[in-house]
């Protein structure tokens, strides 16, 4: 079937669907939050299945033309033989491009490149009326700057141009460890600044343990580390100085465990017990699967553990730390820097000034904190600390924002403005709500 002839499906079922508020059935899981009361657990489903080709890659422009649901793993199995990567991976193998773009994902490589959104050229964006839309930075750029961040409620995108850079087949991993957080934080800023490692990011095991992760793209490596099955990657940065890996199994270092949310579970992190049932068991496919499996189950007993990214101005990093390690108390915190290359569109005036004129920021990216005591809501906690600081947080999680407090950080009037024109009968859901389900 030519991408074509699939789109023009996926018209026929929008078709069929006017005037219903509908959600998406794709290839991989959803990497949200479970929440069984979620409305869009029950409402008509628009089959996305079959956008999962790689259309074309141009070897000597270094660009990819690729479905959306198109997974990572995928894509970058398809380009390394060509000695090439996309810009920015996410880290979790079933990541769709499209999932990429509408939840703005970042990784190691965001601290100059941005994230993956920052290095697409073409979007093809359904309108619920089934118009086909292509837009880029020279054509209908009001509509290709909003659609990353709207979480499939500006449009269906079904195709994306991006590009691509050199790589190579391994990577160097440098571990630099230290025992206080301003060590830590001059030396994340200064290699930032220097601009002299391929990938950073850091993960901060303990109040008395940090660790920064510096690495090099290599042509040969004297051993590769494996950590799809037996060992534990995030582990490994705390107890190693270098390590050695392809640089696909980089990229994918933390799918294993899905971060370390195999923590929750600890047979999990029993080497008998991955010997046995890690093909069942791990992996982020397997574990949000089965995450998604026992939400019925977990809702009497306690809210949903913390999993949550916020993205705090770096001129405020050292304030949310120290309120972080008092009040918040749970490690490892991933730490990942990022440079947005502008001030999105979709970002209020107002939330623009309070992340600076630098427009750097780090992603803390907390995952499985416990959230069961009865006094104190550690989502909700957090999401107001951010705040406070002038960051932004995912929508990915739990929400708790009211409609005042969430049009005061996202550009109200831009959002509805390509919301009137991609989708004025309100299929895909208007973004406040999207969000912010019933718990």
């Amino acid at each position: 079937m030519t991408h074509d002839e699939k789109v023009e499906k996926i018209i026929e079922q929008l078709r069929c669907r006017s005037g219903e508020t509908i959600a998406f059935s794709k290839r991989s899981v959803r990497h949200v939050v479970p929440n069984h009361n979620d409305p869009r657990l029950k409402k008509h489903k628009i089959d996305m299945k079959a956008l999962n080709e790689i259309l074309a890659i141009d070897r000597e422009a270094r660009t990819c033309t690729a479905e959306s649901e198109v997974t990572f793993s995928d894509l970058v199995q398809a380009t390394l033989p060509l000695g090439l990567i996309p810009m920015t991976v996410p880290e979790l193998k079933t990541i769709t491009i499209g999932g990429a773009v509408s939840g703005s994902s970042v990784e190691s490589m965001s601290y100059k490149y941005g994230g993956f959104h920052d290095n697409c050229l073409e979007y093809e964006v359904l309108s619920s009326d089934g118009r086909r839309i292509v837009c880029s930075d020279s054509e209908r750029p009001d509509i290709f700057h909003m659609i990353h961040g709207s979480y499939g409620t500006l449009g269906i995108l079904t195709r994306l141009k991006f590009r691509l850079i050199e790589a190579k087949p391994c990577v160097r991993l440098e571990y630099r460890h230290f025992d206080s957080f301003p060590s830590f934080f001059e030396c994340l800023k200064e290699r930032c600044q220097k601009d002299d490692y391929d990938f950073v990011d850091g993960i901060i095991h303990s109040p008395e343990h940090f660790v920064l992760c510096l690495v090099l793209m290599v042509d040969e490596a004297p051993y590769r580390s494996s950590y799809d099955w037996l060992n534990i990657f995030y582990r490994s940065t705390g107890e190693r100085n270098e390590d050695f890996l392809s640089i696909y199994d980089y990229f994918f270092r933390y799918d294993t465990e899905c971060h370390w949310l195999t923590r929750s579970i600890p047979l999990l992190e029993f080497k008998p017990v991955r010997f046995l049932l890690g093909k069942f068991l791990l992996g982020s496919t397997n574990l949000i699967r089965s995450a998604n499996r026992l939400r019925y189950i977990m809702k009497p007993k306690h809210r949903p553990d913390v999993v949550v990214d916020v993205f705090i101005p770096a001129d405020n990093f050292e304030v949310f730390y120290q309120w972080y390690e008092q009040d918040f108390k749970f490690f490892p915190l991933w730490i990942v820097p990022y440079q947005m290359p502008q001030i999105y569109p979709w970002v209020s005036e107002a939330q623009a000034k309070l992340i600076g004129s630098e427009n750097f920021v780090i992603d803390c990216a907390v995952y499985g904190k416990k959230n069961n005591d009865p006094q104190i809501d550690y989502s909700e906690l957090i999401q107001k600390k951010t705040h406070e600081l002038g960051g932004i947080k995912t929508l990915i999680s739990r929400n708790h924002y009211d409609p005042e407090t969430f049009w005061k950080i996202y550009n109200k009037d831009r959002y509805d403005s390509i919301k009137a024109e991609m989708d004025p009968i309100d299929m895909f859901g208007d973004l406040y709500c999207k969000v912010h389900p019933p718990e």
